[in-house]
């Protein structure tokens, strides 16, 4: 029964982002069957965290997009997110949620909280950040940058990074405060779920910071051979792109896994220090 409902959520939430092409085909596909296995090994805490992740990042996206469309020119990956962006968001939060239905311990509870705020500030930081008046700066460099350029920050994007964390934070703990924890959270429960708020605050805005600085030193970049932009492409204005920096592999997916991992482990050397785990 857990699986049927699983994949019934999944197909109507996924089934609505791809009729208002916030998903392709891939990513519909993809979608679904990552939410279908994590309602059926996890619990709403864990479901509820990933659709929250997908429902509030989908907003943002769709938010004043015309307003952003310059800045994403340059992205290798557009707002319609394929299997390769779903699996690069959510694909470790599975793996978490996974391991700990093998082998139920706090650690990986806290690790895909992490995960799932840091996908959620980054997302948060690149959507609402794309809509700052004022030019970002390379948080490599400290030079102002065009808007949209990989490892770019602005103050609004690091307070919608913030906000991204604490928002995951926050519908965690309120999942568990409506739920009936099982026998293997009830050890989760009893662990202050007040500081989940703080820890995915916190690890969040690392792994969104983490995402940008790999962004501007190992992510593959190219410049256009026709106007002369630093993209994400290796293909605009159609023509191939020529590479100007970064480590080959390294594209926009392996990055958000990177800055996601970050995130992870943070929140759980958190959780050791606060003496949560």
């Amino acid at each position: 029964m857990d699986w049927l409902i699983g994949l019934a959520c999944s197909a109507g939430i996924a089934g609505t982002a791809y009729v208002k092409r916030s998903l392709s085909g891939s990513g519909f596909l993809a979608a679904v069957m990552l939410g279908t296995v994590m309602y059926a090994l996890g619990s709403a805490i864990w479901y509820g965290s990933l659709i929250a992740f997908f429902v509030s990042s989908t907003f943002w996206s769709k938010w004043k997009r015309h307003a952003k469309e310059a800045a994403e020119s340059g992205y290798e990956k557009s707002g319609t997110r394929d299997a390769g962006q779903v699996l690069a968001n959510g694909g470790l939060g599975l793996l978490l949620c996974a391991a700990n239905w093998v082998y139920p311990h706090p650690l990986w509870w806290y690790a895909f909280l992490g995960v799932m705020a840091a996908v959620t500030a980054d997302t948060w930081a690149t959507e609402i950040g794309g809509l700052s008046r004022k030019s970002p700066r390379s948080i490599k460099t400290g030079r102002i940058v065009p808007p949209g350029t990989s490892g770019g920050v602005s103050s609004l994007g690091i307070g919608a990074s913030l906000a991204g964390g604490l928002f995951i934070g926050i519908v965690a703990w309120m999942l568990l405060a409506v739920s009936n924890p099982s026998a293997s959270e009830a050890t989760t429960a009893a662990l202050r779920p007040a500081s989940w708020v703080g820890i995915a605050g916190l690890a969040g805005i690392i792994g969104s910071l983490t995402d940008s600085w790999i962004g501007a030193t190992w992510q593959q970049m190219y410049r256009c051979a026709a106007c002369g932009r630093e993209i994400e492409q290796a293909r605009h204005c159609g023509m191939p792109a020529v590479p100007i920096r970064g480590r080959v592999g390294w594209n926009n997916d392996v990055v958000n896994v990177a800055g996601s991992l970050v995130g992870g482990a943070s929140a759980v050397l958190l959780g050791l220090a606060l003496g949560l785990i």
